[in-house]
């Protein structure tokens, strides 16, 4: 339990996820600027930012993936990269293309998963919930009480 100085009180966060200290706000602003660059499409329209859940081919991820994984390979290597138009790749750009794919093909592996096992369902937007939702599997602010991260409960569920 904890108790601040306001006198309020939580539940200890000591077992609790941590996305604000797992990630980079650095990393994110790059990210999302890579992407919002990336919305133009070559017909010059705007595709809307949520446009990859839709679903893309792990293939097709893997595929470019590997393709921008080489660039930032190179250019840590000391190779100078150059795209289709012959304009150098920035090492920043060809990371965040290789983020884009690992998250896309992480995205359409956790929806395989969660088809395959049955455990939770993909609602319409886009957030996973857990679809046995009685009053026990839950405390009191809402929050599911298992052990286990939602990917580790998903990864576990086939062993």
């Amino acid at each position: 339990m904890r108790t601040f100085e306001s006198g309020s009180t939580r539940n200890s966060d000591e077992n609790k996820i941590d996305p604000e200290g797992f990630l980079s706000p650095t990393v994110i602003q790059a990210f999302s600027d890579y992407m919002n660059k990336h919305r133009i499409q070559a017909d010059g329209s705007l595709r809307a930012s949520d446009n990859w859940a839709k679903g893309i081919p792990q293939d097709a991820y893997m595929k470019s993936m590997w393709r921008h994984f080489l660039d930032v390979w190179s250019i840590h290597r000391g190779i100078i990269r150059f795209d289709e138009t012959g304009k150098e790749i920035d090492k920043v750009e060809a990371l965040c293309a290789t983020l884009f794919n690992v998250q896309g093909m992480l995205h359409e592996e956790l929806k395989r998963k969660n088809a395959m096992n049955g455990i939770y369902r993909i609602v319409a937007d886009s957030f996973l919930q857990p679809l046995n939702t009685t009053p026990e599997n839950f405390n009191i602010s809402g929050t599911a009480t298992g052990t286990q991260s939602l990917s580790e409960e998903m990864l576990n569920h086939d062993k």
